[in-house]
């Protein structure tokens, strides 16, 4: 019995966010291929940044925490964490750095 109900939940569960989860997308009015393609890479960008910030918040918190127990391991954990989320960060001025 348990296991039906473990099956019939995860079913509905996929329904639910099926439905939930669905968006209707809509073509351009015969618009700028390149504006189309320049918004989904700022938004994907955008998502890169979020990540990087995340990363940036936890290399943060992990060098706080190493300079409370005075772990070196983890004071170079935390500033390695920092740094790449300090790159991930900036990854759009990087590129459009070295792309000119």
């Amino acid at each position: 019995m348990k296991k039906e109900n473990k099956i019939y939940l995860s079913l509905m569960l996929a329904v639910v966010l099926l439905c939930a989860l669905s968006v209707t997308a809509f073509a351009t009015g015969g618009g700028d291929p390149l504006a189309v393609i320049n918004k989904l890479s700022d938004f994907i960008f955008g998502l890169i940044r979020a990540v990087g910030m995340i990363l940036l918040g936890w290399g943060i918190v992990q060098v706080g925490l190493s300079l409370q127990s005075h772990d070196p391991s983890q004071r170079s954990n935390g500033f390695l964490t920092l740094a790449g989320g300090i790159i991930i960060t900036f990854t759009k001025e990087i590129l459009t750095l070295i792309t000119g």
